[in-house]
């Protein structure tokens, strides 16, 4: 049994870990991602996280090309983070998944939520990350090329 334990927390640090050295650049943002809270139990985990602002050299693009670029981002980084949760955690068939972005009063709001499982892996043969998520079970609202904030109450 302790055997067992340590196992799981070894896998739990190993996602930290890798989470932290593979997110901390983006490739349309240098800025870091900040998970914010991580759950797992035998066979699934729940995984939280802060959507990446927009990078610092966008500030002179027009505002949607900023916005598409932080939204392109946020796509690969929850499919980043959906086959970090799976090759971390071999125990793992499912994980919930949701991204936050800092709302203009300062508190999260909820802008993807995803069940995910480990068996779909059909997405790798399709070339849009937009599909891709969504094949994945990701759940979100776009609108022109951003991500939109979606209610608490669809996420559950």
């Amino acid at each position: 049994m302790m055997d067992l334990l340590n196992m799981e927390l070894l896998n739990a640090a190993s996602f930290l870990w890798r989470a932290r050295r593979k997110l901390l650049r983006g490739e349309l943002s240098r800025e870091p991602l900040r998970l914010l809270r991580l759950e797992w139990t035998s066979g699934s985990v729940q995984c939280d996280w802060l959507m990446r602002p927009a990078d610092r050299w966008d500030k002179d693009l027009p505002a949607h090309l900023m916005e598409e670029n932080r939204t392109l981002q946020a796509f690969r980084d929850a499919l980043q983070l959906r086959n970090l949760v799976f090759s971390s955690f071999p125990g793992v068939d499912r994980a919930e998944l949701r991204m936050f972005r800092q709302g203009a009063d300062g508190q999260p709001e909820l802008v993807m939520t995803g069940a995910v499982h480990r068996s779909d892996e059909t997405l790798l043969r399709v070339p849009s990350v937009v599909m891709q998520a969504k094949l994945c079970g990701f759940h979100f609202s776009l609108t022109r090329g951003v991500l939109e904030g979606i209610a608490q109450a669809s996420a559950s």
